[in-house]
């Protein structure tokens, strides 16, 4: 569970944005591991989102950052991942990435900002922001505002299956080891697959982990590779980079079949 330097840094975001969108606030919501009750101190990143009700002037864009980078406002997480939205992008169901502003910045993170969605680089992929918005329909904190469930609509289900495929040949095409050895990332990589696989069998998301465990539960036959890349987060070795891609193959051959 997030610590109290956390929430403190949470209501100073929260504070931040206020001050910087005036009269078109609507809202601060906590996505990602703390939405998902999985936040883990030295691990996670800490994901915002922010709605406002008008589209940002390139002032408000700048001045959000100036207030909410991590040389003005720590980040006592690895880093902070804030984007903001109009409501009128997060209401509409849209699978597009649609934000206004996106912010990167921590002590272990390097300085990102994006101001509008053709600048980001195709290769960083599109998914996410859809994806982060269905998981704020379900789960999402609001920190001010009304409750992200009426706040962020839910994804129309094709959509979100291709955001799913799409996330999925992204982890695949990433660089890495495809042998026997343990692979650095193959457990984020599989249990990835596995957040997946969950919301698509089951219509839920999870954490990864917790999506790894509903696995493990109903006795899936690949148990020993995620019971391998659960325990790479407590500190054992990672699963071996051909058995990842084997895992996430199969996982993105399920999903395809289903249409």
């Amino acid at each position: 569970m997030p610590d109290m330097d956390v929430e403190l840094y949470l209501d100073a975001v929260v504070a931040a944005a206020r001050q910087a969108l005036g009269a078109d606030f609507v809202g601060v919501y906590a996505a990602g591991s703390l939405a998902l009750d999985a936040y883990q101190p030295g691990r996670s990143d800490i994901d915002i989102a922010v709605v406002s009700s008008q589209p940002l002037t390139m002032f408000a864009k700048h001045d959000l950052v100036a207030r909410l980078r991590h040389s003005a406002l720590p980040c006592p997480a690895r880093g902070v991942e804030l984007v903001v939205y109009t409501l009128a992008t997060v209401q509409s169901g849209t699978a597009d990435p649609g934000f206004e502003l996106e912010l990167n910045d921590g002590a272990a993170m390097a300085f990102r900002q994006t101001f509008h969605p053709a600048d980001r680089p195709a290769a960083d992929g599109a998914f996410w922001y859809g994806i982060d918005r269905s998981i704020l329909h379900q789960s999402g904190r609001a920190l001010a505002g009304p409750p992200a469930s009426d706040v962020f609509a839910e994804l129309p289900p094709d959509a979100l299956r291709e955001l799913l495929i799409e996330s999925l040949r992204w982890w695949m095409a990433l660089p890495g080891q495809d042998d026997d050895k343990p692979a650095v990332g193959a457990d984020d990589a599989v249990l990835g697959a596995c957040r997946a696989l969950v919301r698509h069998r089951y219509g839920t998301w999870l954490s990864k982990v917790a999506a790894g465990r509903r696995l493990l539960a109903v006795g899936d036959q690949w148990s020993d590779i995620i019971e391998r890349s659960i325990a790479a987060r407590a500190g054992g070795p990672p699963p071996t980079g051909r058995r990842a891609r084997e895992f996430q193959q199969s996982v993105l051959q399920e999903i395809l079949a289903s249409n």
